[in-house]
C-alpha cells in the first residue's frame, strides 16, 4: 500500500513512518504543496529497484531494445547428416556398405 505524507507531517512522524515501512510494508510518498518529492521505500525494495535499474542499463548498453533483422530469426534449413538407403542388391564378399 502506498500512503502520501506532506514532508512537514514526516519530520514530525519520521520513526513511526520508518516503521510502517519496513515491518508492514508499506512505501510512503512524501508531498511538497500536493506534489511527490520523494519516498520512503523499504531496504528490499530500494535492493530490487537498484538491481533493475543496474539490468537495464546493461541491455541498454548491450544493444537490447534493437530490432532483430528477420534474417536472425527464420529457421534456417537443416541439412541432412545421413541418409537412409534401402537395401538393395547383395554385393559380393569384400565389398561392404
Amino acid at each position: 500500500m502506498t500512503r502520501n505524507v506532506p514532508v512537514t507531517e514526516a519530520r514530525k512522524d519520521l520513526a513511526e513512518l520508518v516503521n510502517q515501512v519496513a515491518y508492514q510494508g508499506e512505501r510512503v510518498v512524501l508531498t511538497r504543496h500536493g506534489k511527490a518529492m520523494a519516498a520512503i521505500v523499504s531496504a528490499a525494495d530500494l535492493e530490487l529497484l537498484e538491481r533493475l535499474l543496474a539490468e537495464r542499463i546493461d541491455l541498454t548498453q548491450a544493444g537490447a531494445g534493437r530490432p532483430v533483422p528477420a534474417a536472425e530469426t527464420e529457421p534456417r534449413p537443416l541439412r541432412i547428416a545421413a541418409e537412409h538407403r534401402p537395401p538393395g542388391p547383395p554385393r559380393p564378399p569384400g565389398f561392404g556398405r
